[in-house]
């Protein structure tokens, strides 16, 4: 296979991944046509030969359907490249506006196979009517967009939906997103965005789900089952894309679109399986990553698309590049022309170009050279026009353009109503000294301080899709109008964070003076988090850390509370906020309802219960940091005259750890009871705790099962996060939590490139954080097994007694 596959060149050394069934699809139906779309006759002998060495086949192919075979066997080259091209009809903030009449021509000549940046059921009826009418082979349009936390109705930015350490607010979320989307015409969204985080200087944190692997592929399947629902040519229902295939949430540094340096074992056990979890859930497509993994663009990695995503793991859907990431190989320096790197990334397994428009314009230059990558051009277009087929476009290309539904379901009250509710489960209450949250009803002068809490803008955060900014209730009109009856409350913007004007502070202190109580709306707005928005520091802007020690210190001076409500997408280093403010509640970024969804919580009409998915550090120093790490020969003391694993000059533990966060009850946590002591390789075993609310107000906990395989013949991380569940608790109400484990869920990737564990004993540990462990126990695997599962993509039975 190598032998054939160097006969074309220095740019094509890896083994060519073509399928058996393709090759006999070239064999039997294929009209090879060059760039001007001439028939040469019989298929090239180097293809035949290529096709008799084969002995593999690790990529499998799409089972296509008669009329899929069909269409692909009357396609020219220029045909079957338009299908392997996505185009922008606009551009984010003015969709459609590149819809002109010479845009339609492109279409009708078959030369465009999806659009992005458009939406509309009117505007895009008749770009799907030019295509499915007045082309020649009549092949439906897709029709993308990046709806990520929401279409119209803007939810909570991922990282916060994910703090509810709730699968089914995510579920939730992604169906009415999925509702408004494909009622507006669109067919298929760029989300979700599964890349596991351990490095909160890299802007984009703020749209996954933090640190974990176990805690990622749980939100993953939740948002893959909300897109896609049971059947894809269902009402309300989009095709997902899982991205950034690969480890772009690991770049050196926490630098947007870096190189990620990291071991086949981190790959393998941290980064890939939340992208498992989504293909065994159905996902309908994958975008590959910007970044390269040890230097191996992930765009171009026919060892990792080919070899582990559709051979080893058997995904047989589409496969999009990210945004010009084609033509980047070129900056990468493993092609040298934008031919050269469109036969990289078709021969790799990237069946559609986003934007590059390298494929559209130097795809068949690519082909005249290396004549074998027909063979994959018949493979993408395969992939691509076989998701069309599964979003029954070719059956009722009009389904999505119903603009009377359009209207009906936009933005309904239904749809609002869903977005407080999610926002209500997505903050998390750092900290609360003397129980000054809830806000008493004695609190009559209520201080709202902070151009945050007005800054409707922020609270759509990023890939806000048709968010409107006008349609968001601001903090600070939440509270006002959500307060205790006869609470004045008055607000004065102090600074703003993208601001180095600090006028206004003067004001803020002494409203704070004069009320009894200061909520202080700070943090960092949505600039501050997203794409290509990685940044070196993790504290506060210095505007709202001048405005917040002023206001705390003149508050304190006279002895008022003050709570802060944190802004952002990512975690911030606080200590002094930590040290000197009374509560903080993380609010994130809400969506539309965030002004409502504070106020209910800050007043005491919900108890706030999210978890961190993600650590805030003490410094910025301290990061990239994960609970699970390795312990080390010398595993961190908090005395720090012992020469051990930690920062001389900080404690050993983080700021606020991971799974952390509190609620307005006393829940104890008590308990870890086994089913038996021992493991066997084909059993499973029972692991119970009592959570019980000793409090005199409801609250939420999540019980966290944490798992640790005590000796190795590799090291094994600290604590493995494999099981969750949050539960409502009324005051002195109980419930039993039990969770039952499977020996798959023990592996580790071993150096062999498999998974395996050995027998021995585990440690059970079950907390309501990383760092605070309420009960232990242990139990022994009683014999060694293996496995092809990545163990953090196997969900944990939890049943509520």
């Amino acid at each position: 296979m190598l032998t054939s596959a160097r006969k074309f060149g220095p740019n094509y050394k890896r083994a060519i991944l073509i399928t058996a069934s393709t090759l006999l699809s070239m064999a039997a139906s294929i009209k090879y046509t060059h760039a001007q779309d001439q028939d040469p006759g019989p298929l090239p002998s180097h293809v035949v030969d290529m096709a008799s060495d084969m002995n593999i086949a690790p990529a499998k192919a799409q089972l296509a359907s008669k009329r899929v075979e069909a269409l692909i066997v009357q396609m020219t080259l220029t045909e079957k490249v338009g299908q392997l091209t996505q185009a922008a009809g606009g551009r984010s903030k003015t969709l459609n506006s590149k819809l002109t009449p010479e845009e339609l021509n492109r279409v009708r000549a078959g030369h465009v196979g999806s659009y992005l940046h458009v939406a509309g059921a009117g505007p895009l009826r008749e770009l799907q009517r030019v295509a499915v009418e007045e082309s020649r082979l009549k092949i439906p349009l897709l029709f993308a967009m990046d709806v990520v936390h929401g279409y119209r109705t803007i939810f909570p930015v991922p990282i916060a939906i994910s703090s509810s350490w709730q699968p089914e607010q995510w579920e939730k979320t992604a169906r009415i997103s999925a509702i408004e989307a494909s009622n507006s015409g669109l067919h298929w969204t760029f989300a979700p965005m599964v890349d596991v985080a351990r490095d909160p200087r890299w802007g984009r944190v703020v749209e996954g789900s933090g640190e974990d692997a176990y805690l990622g592929s749980i939100m993953a399947v939740a948002q893959i089952r909300g897109y896609q629902g049971d059947d894809l040519k269902g009402a309300g229902t989009i095709m997902a894309t899982t991205k950034h295939f690969g480890a772009y949430g690991a770049p050196h540094g926490g630098r947007d679109y870096g190189t990620a340096e990291i071991s086949e074992r981190a790959l393998h056990e941290i980064y890939l399986p939340p992208f498992y979890a989504a293909m065994k859930a159905g996902t309908g497509s994958y975008m590959t990553a910007f970044n390269d993994i040890g230097g191996e663009p992930t765009t171009g990695n026919a060892d990792l698309i080919n070899g582990t995503l559709r051979g080893k793991w058997g995904f047989n859907g589409m496969l999009v590049s990210d945004w010009n990431a084609v033509a980047e190989l070129i900056n990468h320096g493993v092609a040298n022309s934008r031919a050269d790197a469109g036969g990289l990334a078709i021969s790799a397994g990237v069946d559609m170009d986003m934007m590059s428009l390298v494929y559209a314009d130097d795809l068949a230059k690519a082909v005249n050279k290396n004549p074998n990558l027909i063979g994959h051009i018949d493979n993408a277009v395969r992939n691509i026009l076989t998701a069309k087929e599964k979003l029954g476009l070719f059956d009722n290309p009009m389904a999505y353009h119903d603009e009377a539904a359009e209207a009906a379901l936009i933005q309904s009250a239904e749809h609002r109503q869903a977005a407080k509710d999610v926002a209500l489960r997505s903050m998390i209450l750092l900290q609360n000294k003397g129980n000054v949250l809830p806000i008493s009803a004695k609190a009559k002068k209520i201080a709202v301080i902070g151009a945050m809490a007005t800054d409707t803008q922020s609270q759509l955060g990023s890939w806000r899709a048709r968010g409107d900014k006008s349609e968001v209730i601001s903090i600070y009109d939440g509270i006002k109008n959500g307060a205790h009856k006869d609470a004045i409350v008055d607000y004065a913007a102090g600074a703003a964070p993208q601001s180095d004007d600090i006028s206004g502070v003067g004001a803020a202190v002494m409203l704070a003076q004069n009320s009894d109580i200061s909520i202080l709306v700070i943090g960092e707005d949505y600039d501050k988090s997203g794409e290509a928005r990685s940044n070196s520091t993790l504290e506060i802007p210095p505007s709202q850390d001048y405005l917040a020690r002023q206001v705390i210190s003149a508050a304190k001076a006279q002895g008022k509370p003050v709570i802060i409500l944190l802004t952002g997408g990512r975690p911030l280093a606080i200590p002094y906020l930590a040290e000197n403010a009374d509560a903080i509640l993380m609010t994130w970024m809400l969506g539309n309802e965030a002004g409502p969804a504070v106020a209910d919580v800050i007043f005491g009409r919900v108890a706030p219960g999210g978890k961190l998915p993600i650590a805030f550090p003490r410094t910025t120093g301290a990061v990239p940091y994960s609970y699970g790490e390795y312990p080390a020969g010398r595993p961190a003391d908090p005395d720090p005259v012992k020469d051990s694993n930690r920062f001389k000059d900080l404690p050993i533990t983080q700021l606020y750890p991971f799974g952390h966060g509190l609620s307005y009850g006393d829940v104890k946590i008590e308990g870890a009871i086994l089913s038996s002591q021992s493991l066997s390789p084909n059993g499973e075993i029972s692991i119970s705790t009592k959570l019980t609310n000793k409090g005199n107000r409801a609250a939420d906990e999540t019980a966290q099962l944490y798992l640790r395989d005590v000796t190795s013949r590799q090291a094994q991380p600290k604590m493995m996060l494999r099981g969750f569940k949050r539960i409502t608790l009324q005051p002195g109400e109980s419930k039993e939590l039990v969770f039952t484990i499977t020996p798959q869920q023990l592996t580790y990737y071993n150096k062999n490139g498999s998974w395996s564990v050995e027998a021995g004993r585990f440690d059970v540990m079950i907390g309501a954080s990383a760092e605070d462990i309420r009960a232990r126990a242990s139990f022994d695997l009683t014999a060694p097994i293996s496995g092809d599962v990545p163990a953090s993509s196997i969900a944990t039975k939890v049943v509520v007694k």
